[in-house]
């Protein structure tokens, strides 16, 4: 495997790139000087078999397309929306992700900034238990945070395109009627063209004054100058973000909000989480050049 050749085009954690480099032939772009990385991709392009990447870089078609001999794009993160699978799937260019292992990482994340937000930690002020809790997508993450916040007695409510069977929670089949029927609407879903702004004005004005806001999806989930409005003007209660339209850029109006609590897309941020996410993209190019099943291929 010493000569299977994997590109990273920039530093995203000390374990996965000593293992990388350790497994096979890694090409550290970020180590040279940005007037040079053009020369040296096109120099290596023909050579590069696979694309390591994050959520937030993904891997759009440009880049795909520079790479001839691409084979497989391993994404280190959960969220693929970034990654252009059309151009994958034309390519025959597999794609995995890390789901599963990030799970609870995101999901204490998630019911921590609904209780920071209530609570108004910093300000010392409110109360979380008891808040009919609506989440948005009950997938993995979803689930996971459902059984957190019943912990708290909260009730739980719950929106996705088809009802499943889950018994104790209730399910709306629209966003806004979630959002009519909860105190704290968390968004939980992976981000696609139909979830893009599933939370906007209407939304928002449902959940009401006094509702809170949690997104640890994608920034995209939200119309984030109408969530900006919403909190100046009162018509929202409080958010709790870890994810942002602009990564890493924030609106400025955000910071001066003492209604708002931000972090800075930490989800998953963990040591033990981020090695788990690490074992899994390398065992995923193992498999792949061995010719065996991957562990989480999305393409």
């Amino acid at each position: 495997m010493e000569s299977f050749t994997v590109l990273m085009l920039r530093a995203m954690d000390d374990y996965l790139e000593q293992e990388l480099g350790r497994r096979f032939r890694l090409l550290r772009l970020w180590d040279l000087p940005p007037d040079r990385r053009d020369d040296f991709l096109r120099a290596h392009a023909g050579s590069v078999r696979a694309f390591v990447t994050g959520g937030g870089d993904g891997a759009d078609a440009a880049i795909i397309d520079a790479l001839p001999c691409l084979e497989i794009i391993a994404s280190y993160s959960v969220g693929v929306d970034r990654v252009d699978l059309a151009r994958c799937r034309e390519r025959g260019i597999r794609v995995t992700n890390t789901p599963g292992v990030l799970t609870d990482d995101v999901a204490d994340l998630a019911v921590g900034l609904a209780m920071a937000t209530l609570r108004r930690i910093p300000q010392a002020d409110s109360y979380f238990s008891g808040k009919k809790v609506g989440i948005i997508g009950l997938g993995r993450i979803g689930l996971a945070i459902a059984k957190r916040v019943q912990g708290f007695d909260c009730p739980v409510s719950y929106y996705q395109r088809r009802e499943q069977t889950h018994p104790g929670y209730t399910y709306y089949p629209t966003v806004l009627e979630l959002a009519r029927n909860s105190d704290v609407l968390m968004v939980a879903c992976s981000l696609n063209e139909q979830s893009r702004h599933i939370v906007n004005r209407e939304v928002m004005e449902a959940l009401g004054p006094k509702g809170v806001l949690v997104n640890i999806g994608r920034g995209a989930h939200v119309d984030e100058p109408e969530l900006v409005s919403a909190l100046v003007d009162g018509r929202l209660g409080g958010a709790g973000l870890d994810v942002f339209a602009d990564e890493p850029n924030v609106p400025e109006a955000l910071l001066e909000l003492d209604n708002v609590v931000l972090a800075p897309h930490m989800a998953s941020g963990t040591h033990e989480t981020r090695t788990a996410m690490a074992d899994v993209v390398l065992a995923n190019l193992e498999a792949h050049v061995l010719k065996k099943p991957l562990l989480t291929p999305v393409v």
